[in-house]
């Protein structure tokens, strides 16, 4: 435990050089691009047989989830000692994100933890806060995916069902008596002191209805792409939001790809075969992942401009 402690110690200083922070920023929105240019021959066609206003939509949609997991972070911060304003939260939490596409899923965590110390967060805190934000999203999308899937199960979605299963254990884990005793071990673990302010009822209640509104989001813009490519409105949208749920869920566990690229591809398209074709429902999963990862890109520069404006203005306003 000692020597892991040195190493994440020595992690965290490098992180802290400028320098480190913008090779971060370039090298992950740069594989964020690749991610998306690595697929063109097939996201293409694919954007091709969706309308610009319906990619529009879309578009919007996916900012809708990204804004709600923004606001359930920045809840969960505030609950624990750290109340940030809206425009730092989003700088924070967006710029750190792009680090899911960096080979190995520690990049968001420590780059989380190096900027939210910029604006006196302390690292203990924004390390939990990461957990929690993890923790609640899994547990909603999981929530929402066992309400809606079993209302069209197919035999290619049950392969999945094991992610169904963790819903009633990961819905303890949320109950404040279970999690806080559960948050006090793990930072006597590394040897950390505990939490000054525990999980609420109420910030857990919180976290996980704004789990649920991120995840309709994420499904709206999943519903609005099978029904421009031909599925039947009212069937699909119980599996168009249940379903890109589950794919995120299980892309999520299955951590050995970045951002869960492939298994959640795998998953979407297993969820939508009773009302897609394969090829319609594949042509739709690659339209999804080119989508949210603009989105990623466009909300993390847009959040990193921001803050640089409003630091530009600080001088003259004083």
């Amino acid at each position: 435990m000692a020597a892991f402690q040195s190493v994440t110690s020595v992690v965290l200083r490098i992180l802290a050089s400028r320098v480190v922070r913008v090779t971060f920023v370039v090298a992950s929105v740069t594989l964020g691009v690749v991610a998306v240019v690595t697929e063109w021959d097939d996201i293409r066609p694919a954007l091709a047989r969706l309308s610009l206003p319906l990619l529009g939509t879309a578009f919007v949609a996916t900012l809708g989830g990204l804004m709600a997991s923004m606001v359930m972070w920045r809840l969960l911060l505030a609950g624990l000692g750290s109340a940030l304003p809206y425009r730092v939260a989003a700088r924070v939490l967006f710029v750190s994100q792009l680090g899911k596409y960096l080979p190995g899923s520690v990049w968001p965590a420590l780059a989380q933890m190096e900027l939210g110390r910029d604006h006196g967060v302390p690292r203990r805190r924004s390390m939990t806060v990461f957990a929690l934000l993890m923790l609640f999203s899994l547990t909603s999308g999981l929530v929402v995916a066992s309400g809606t899937l079993p209302l069209a199960a197919t035999e290619e979605t049950r392969r999945f069902w094991w992610a169904l299963l963790l819903t009633p254990v990961l819905l303890a884990i949320v109950h404040p008596r279970v999690l806080n005793p559960l948050l006090d071990w793990l930072l006597r673990l590394v040897r950390r002191p505990q939490l000054e302010r525990p999980v609420t009822w109420v910030m857990s209640a919180q976290a996980t209805l704004v789990g649920v509104i991120q995840w309709l989001c994420y499904g709206l813009h999943t519903w609005l792409l099978a029904v421009a490519l031909g599925a039947d409105p009212l069937p699909t949208l119980p599996l168009a939001v249940g379903g890109f749920a589950l794919a995120w869920c299980v892309g999520y566990l299955v951590v050995i790809t970045p951002a869960g690229l492939g298994v959640r591809e795998v998953a979407l398209v297993a969820a939508l075969s009773p009302v897609l074709a394969p090829a319609d429902a594949l042509v739709l999963a690659i339209a999804s992942r080119a989508i949210v990862t603009v989105a990623d890109l466009v909300v993390a520069g847009s959040s990193a401009v921001s803050m640089r404006a409003a630091r530009a203005d600080e001088p003259s306003t004083s």
